[in-house]
C-alpha cells in the first residue's frame, strides 16, 4: 500500500462521512466520558436500533458516573433486562466505583489507564480517549478488523496473536496527523465498516454506492472482498434442558438470584435443576408425562433446602409450557411447571424471595423469564377486572 494512501485515508474516509455516515445519534458530539463509555459498552453484541432505545433510558436513571456507582447492583441489571449479555451491566457497576474510588469521579483520558478499569479492553479505551478527549488512540473492534482485512488483502485468520499485533499497528498508522479530528474520524471508521464495508453485502458487490477505496482495496482487486476476513466453522451450539418451578401465591411468585458468574448472574429467575444435556434420552424422560412427583422434582430443583412441608402443600406440579431461548453459544429448553400455594413457604436461604408480579420491574430478570411473569400479571388483571 502506498504512503500517500496511507497519508490520506483518514482524510478521505472523514469526507465519506460527512456525506455518507450517521449523524444525530444521542451519544455523538459528546466530549463527557461517561456519556461515551455508556454508548461503547451498550453497543458492543447489541444493534444500533436497540442501544437508540434504550440509552435515553439509562442514562436517564443513571445520569452520572457518581450516581451509577452509588446505585444498587439490582437496579443497574434490571435497567439492562433485556439487552443481553449481563456481564456488561455488572461491569459497567464495578468500573463506575472503581472511576469514583480511583480517579475521584472522573474518566481518566490515557488510553493506558482507561484499559485498567473493569469491562474495558483497548479498543473502547481507544474508542473513549477519542471521542471524549480526542486523544489520537486507535480502536479496533468487529467492523474494523473487517475493513483493515479487506483494505490490506490479510488473509490469515483475525484471531491469530500476529495478525492482531499487525492490524493494531496498521489502526495506529491511518490515524489522522490532527487530534481535534479524533472525534470524527472514529465515528466514521465505525459507520464505515456498519454500513458500507458490511459482512455480507458491501457496496462495492452490486451496490448502488461507491466505495472511496475501491482503487485501493487489495480485497476489491483481487476479487476477495466476501473472502476476507477468512472465517474459521463453528461447532454447532450445545443443547441443553432444565426444568424450572413457578410457585405462586396470590399476586407473588418465587424467585431465586442466580450466582454472579453462572450465566444470566446476578439476574433474578425461577429456581431450575441443573442442566442436562438435550440428547434423545434426555428429552424423552423429561418429555414423558404432563405431571410429575412434586417431592422428586423439588428435591431437584431447591438442591440443599429442606423441602418436605413444601412437599405436603405441593402434592404435585402441573407442567405449563416449555420455552427456548437461545444463547450465543448454546441453547436452553425451559420446562416450566407449576404449582399455586395457599401461603408463601419461606426459605433458610436469602437468595429466594418472593416478589409480587406488579413489582417485576424492579427486578432483573432473564428475558425469557420477564416475558413469562409479564404474562401471567396480565392474565391475573384481566381475570381480576372481568
Amino acid at each position: 500500500m502506498s504512503k500517500s494512501f496511507l497519508d490520506q485515508f483518514a482524510e478521505r474516509l472523514i469526507t465519506w462521512h460527512e456525506a455518507e455516515g450517521r449523524h444525530g445519534l444521542p451519544w455523538q458530539g459528546k466530549h463527557d466520558a461517561y456519556a461515551v463509555w455508556v454508548s461503547e459498552i451498550m453497543l458492543q453484541q447489541t444493534q444500533v436500533t436497540t442501544v437508540l432505545e434504550r440509552y435515553p433510558r439509562f442514562m436517564k436513571r443513571f445520569p452520572n458516573v457518581k450516581k451509577l456507582a452509588a446505585a444498587n447492583i439490582d437496579e443497574v441489571l434490571a435497567e439492562w433486562a433485556g439487552l443481553g449479555y449481563y456481564s456488561r451491566a455488572r461491569n459497567l457497576h464495578a468500573c463506575a466505583k472503581q472511576v469514583v474510588e480511583d480517579f475521584d469521579g472522573h474518566f481518566p483520558k490515557d488510553p493506558l489507564l482507561l484499559e485498567q478499569l473493569k469491562g474495558i479492553g483497548r479498543s473502547t479505551a481507544g474508542a473513549i480517549a477519542a471521542f471524549a478527549f480526542e486523544e489520537r488512540a486507535p480502536i479496533l473492534d468487529a467492523n474494523v478488523k473487517r475493513i483493515l482485512a479487506r483494505l490490506f488483502a490479510i488473509e490469515q485468520p483475525l484471531q491469530e496473536k500476529a495478525v492482531t499485533d499487525e492490524l493494531w499497528a496498521i489502526a495506529e498508522r491511518l490515524l489522522p496527523k490532527s487530534s481535534q479530528s479524533m472525534p470524527t474520524y472514529t465515528q466514521a471508521l465505525m459507520d464505515f465498516g456498519a454500513t458500507w464495508c458490511t459482512a455480507r453485502r458491501p457496496v462495492c458487490i452490486g451496490g448502488q454506492q461507491k466505495c472511496p477505496f475501491e482503487k485501493n482495496c487489495q480485497a476489491n482487486l483481487s476479487d476477495q472482498v466476501l473472502l476476507l476476513p477468512k472465517k474459521i466453522s463453528k461447532a454447532k451450539s450445545p443443547e441443553f434442558i432444565c426444568s424450572m418451578v413457578l410457585l405462586r401465591q396470590g399476586d407473588f411468585v418465587l424467585l431465586q438470584k442466580r450466582p454472579p458468574k453462572a450465566i444470566w448472574g446476578g439476574l433474578w429467575s425461577l429456581p431450575e435443576s441443573d442442566w442436562i444435556s438435550r440428547t434423545p434420552v434426555n428429552q424423552k424422560i423429561s418429555q414423558n408425562s404432563s405431571q410429575v412427583g412434586a417431592s422428586d422434582l423439588l428435591k431437584t430443583v431447591f438442591r440443599g433446602q429442606d423441602v418436605r412441608l413444601l412437599v405436603k402443600r405441593c402434592s404435585s406440579l402441573s407442567h405449563q409450557q416449555e420455552i427456548k431461548h437461545v444463547f450465543t453459544h448454546r441453547r436452553l429448553w425451559m420446562r416450566i411447571w407449576e404449582a399455586k400455594l395457599q401461603e408463601q413457604y419461606c426459605f433458610s436461604d436469602p437468595t429466594y424471595q418472593w416478589v409480587d408480579l406488579h413489582k417485576l420491574g424492579q427486578y432483573g430478570l432473564p428475558q425469557p423469564i420477564k416475558l413469562l411473569l409479564q404474562g401471567l400479571s396480565l392474565a391475573r388483571d384481566v381475570g381480576t377486572k372481568s
